[in-house]
């Protein structure tokens, strides 16, 4: 019965992600049309051939001739505006840390309202700084110990079985990022986001709940707090150990293999031409390459050879129908992260508390995929030229500096409270901003291109030039 009812969520969130396309696309194409009839460029009355609504929102949506996209990149200088964008990229890249979610949904908005990038350059530049955020958060992770468990804060396993379907997710949203309009992206994310956040604020009260449980038994294994032993020493439960001894290597070899590939993949495209065969054949390389790799973590798993360590005793009993709908959501990140500039971690923070996995472990993990799938991207977006460099350098060395004073304020802010729920709060307050911030620029330049009769369709993959 729980897994069917993950499938019914899971197709009732799509259903209402298909529906608000469709009301969407319906509202754009009205307007269009009935703008157009006004002017007298539609048809003359003496027509014999009257296009039906069906055909009008087609043109709409399509022309192999037209495209919305305008390439704006201001010049680095030092101005107001950089300054207002460095501390809010400042502040984004610390909670977007924290919470595991990279702080994409902050990092858009500052580069096109702020310093005026267009949206999809915007898009780019914010991967790059995902990624300098994700590597130095990273690095202070590998030190550190699950919170109440003898295991790295890391959880490697879930990484394995996630992360080649979030690489695989992250091709597909860079090309949907080329194919899709504007408009079609801002829908998409304001359903997703407002579903994501309302989801983690709950899970967070829930576990703000059973802490207040916890302090009141006096029973307390949060990180940094201490245990008594037998003899009356004190043990730290969460302690720093060397890099060296807290890393899985046979697991992170498995990531960087998949890295590896997908990256050679990219290479081997920029030396082919858009929509060629040879394209297309490298283009479904990735697929075997990912779901290969997912594929054997995931039956390791169902079999009882590897387990999801950070959930305790209970990370070994899986269904086949859970661990689809795992990797399913991991290619669904990767979508929404490539598509949208974000980290994916929207969709895999509210994921792993839903495993049961503990927060500090969630933020971890979910940070730790990031760093793959969001450098990844980069290479990408620069391999189309999405991106000026100077720009996205700079911005880059804001966020990894951010990311690090994010974790370590915030840890020790855990440690003093003895509540990890704060990462959950974070998490949610990061996606619900991003979803008022994202949602309200996106729908601002949608009403700006209807009045100025701007094409508002797909764009054409296959004719693309930077």
């Amino acid at each position: 019965m729980e897994g069917f009812g993950i499938k019914w969520k899971i197709g009732r969130s799509v259903a209402v992600i298909v529906w608000s396309f469709a009301l969407a696309a319906v509202f754009v194409s009205a307007e269009r049309s009935l703008k157009e009839e006004g002017s007298g460029l539609i048809h003359n009355a003496s027509d014999e051939f009257e296009p039906t609504f069906l055909f009008k929102a087609a043109n709409f949506l399509w022309q192999s001739n037209q495209s919305g996209y305008q390439h704006v990149w201001p010049e680095l200088e030092f101005n107001w505006q950089i300054v207002v964008a460095s501390i809010i990229g400042f502040c984004g890249a610390a909670f977007g840390s924290v919470g595991g979610v990279g702080g994409g949904g902050i990092f858009v908005p500052m580069l096109t309202l702020i310093i005026g990038f267009d949206p999809k350059s915007a898009t780019a530049i914010s991967k790059c700084m995902i990624m300098g955020a994700a590597v130095s958060t990273v690095y202070y992770n590998l030190k550190l110990r699950h919170p109440t468990i003898n295991m790295p804060i890391i959880d490697y396993d879930l990484a394995v079985l996630i992360q080649p379907m979030l690489m695989l997710g992250i091709s597909i949203g860079v090309a949907f990022n080329v194919l899709f309009a504007d408009w079609m992206v801002t829908i998409l994310l304001i359903v997703l986001f407002i579903g994501t956040s309302t989801k983690s604020f709950l899970k967070g009260i829930d576990t703000w709940k059973g802490e207040t449980i916890l302090k009141q038994k006096d029973y307390k294994l949060l990180p940094g707090e201490s245990d008594n032993e037998e003899d009356g020493t004190q043990k730290t439960v969460e302690e720093e150990v060397s890099i060296l001894e807290n890393v899985c290597w046979k697991e992170l070899g498995l990531l960087c293999f998949v890295w590896v590939a997908f990256l050679a993949v990219q290479i081997a495209k920029n030396y082919t031409s858009n929509c060629s065969t040879e394209y297309w054949v490298l283009n479904l390389i990735q697929v075997p390459v990912s779901v290969g790799v997912s594929l054997y973590q995931a039956v390791s798993l169902y079999t009882g050879r590897r387990r999801i360590a950070s959930k305790g005793e209970s990370g070994t009993n899986f269904g086949v129908g859970q661990l689809f709908v795992y990797c399913l959501f991991g290619v669904v990140a990767g979508v929404v992260g490539g598509l949208l500039g974000l980290g994916g971690g929207f969709i895999m923070g509210p994921l792993f508390l839903e495993l049961g996995v503990p927060p500090q472990v969630s933020s971890a993990t979910a940070t730790f995929a990031m760093m793959f799938s969001s450098s990844m991207s980069v290479v990408e977006y620069y391999l189309i030229k999405r991106f000026p460099v100077p720009y996205a350098l700079y911005l880059v060395l804001v966020a990894t500096i951010a990311a690090f004073v994010g974790q370590h304020v915030v840890r020790r802010v855990i440690n003093i409270l003895g509540r990890s729920s704060i990462i959950i709060f974070i998490l949610a307050s990061t996606i619900f901003i991003s979803a008022i911030s994202l949602g309200g620029v996106g729908i601002a330049n949608m009403i700006g291109k209807l009045q100025r009769h701007e094409y508002m369709g797909f764009e054409n993959l296959c004719k693309y030039e930077a």
